[in-house]
């Protein structure tokens, strides 16, 4: 999914080498059901695939990703359709968890009330400060649920695209997300030394018996990388938030993931002739991509494992 490409500015996206699919909502809501919770974890470009989402949970291209339950007539005016994703003005509206939308707005919901349970914990910053590691903890039980926890990460813009950042960020979530649920890994958990300049290859194996554990836990973990950027992106980020340092940053945060046992998911390729509000984030059917590529990793998480 993370190596397609579109033949023209905003025409459809096409995937290279996979059967990508679009999922109806009643199939979204049977594949969302398979765990007890999704946990989505990251900066503004992750809540708008937790609003995309629910554009599709609600079947709502006009106000699915916000709490339109609760607008006066100017939100009414400037969150409808595309502009539910302008991060300026519509940013404090976008539904944050699914339970949310069952307790003001059941009725817009195509799922179960009880068979979808979805949440964003936005985590931007490393360190992390701890009472956003708290909160995290707080939604992770601490015995073995019924059903698998899923885990999507996104993360890059709000540090400069500081790989050692980025994957600091990333030790210390997974880190935060073991010591809360010990039923993930059985093994014991120990994170690497922080990353100073960029992730060392000495702390490679450390890094691996830390985090890989592909024999043991059942952890579906996945990163997003940020989108390509738009003709509007301010020029005094060219040089450090710009499509090359973009495609450089995508390329090191798959490797480094990889190290971790967590599956990456490049969103360059598909956003490169795409809309971008800001030059940014991308517009409604840019987000309705990434989210579908999204629910098409969990279709393919064998919970049958768990």
């Amino acid at each position: 999914m993370s190596g397609g490409g579109r033949i023209g500015h905003d025409v459809p996206y096409m995937p290279r080498g996979c059967d990508m699919r679009w999922f109806s909502t009643e199939e979204i809501c049977e594949i969302l059901s398979r765990f007890e919770k999704v946990i989505i974890i990251g900066d503004s470009m992750m809540r708008h695939v937790v609003g995309s989402i629910n554009v599709m949970l609600r079947q709502d291209l006009g106000y699915g990703a916000v709490t339109d339950w609760n607008f006066n007539a100017d939100e009414r005016r400037d969150c409808f359709c595309n502009y539910q994703f302008n991060v300026k003005a519509c940013s404090v509206q976008g539904i944050f968890k699914t339970s949310d939308v069952v307790k003001n707005d059941p009725d817009s919901l195509a799922c179960s009330a009880d068979k979808v349970d979805m949440i964003i914990e936005q985590m931007v910053r490393y360190p992390i400060p701890p009472e956003e590691l708290s909160r995290l903890h707080d939604i992770i039980p601490s015995k073995k649920p019924s059903q698998p926890y899923a885990f999507i990460f996104g993360h890059g813009l709000w540090n400069n695209l500081d790989l050692a950042a980025t994957i600091n960020w990333l030790d210390q979530v997974l880190e935060g997300i073991a010591q809360a649920a010990p039923w993930l890994q059985p093994d014991s958990f120990s994170s690497p030394e922080p990353t100073t300049t960029q992730p060392q290859s000495t702390h490679s194996r450390e890094m691996i018996a830390s985090h890989k554990r592909s024999g043991s836990g059942f952890w579906p973990r996945l990163i997003l990388t940020p989108n390509a950027s738009g003709k509007r992106k301010p020029d005094e980020w060219i040089v450090t938030q710009g499509n090359k340092a973009l495609m450089v940053f995508e390329e090191a945060v798959k490797i480094e993931a990889e190290k971790r046992g967590v599956e990456h998911l490049g969103t360059w390729n598909m956003s490169i002739q795409s809309n971008k509000f800001d030059g940014v984030h991308v517009d409604l059917k840019g987000n309705l991509i990434k989210a579908m590529m999204v629910l098409n990793w969990l279709n393919m998480v064998e919970v049958e494992k768990f």
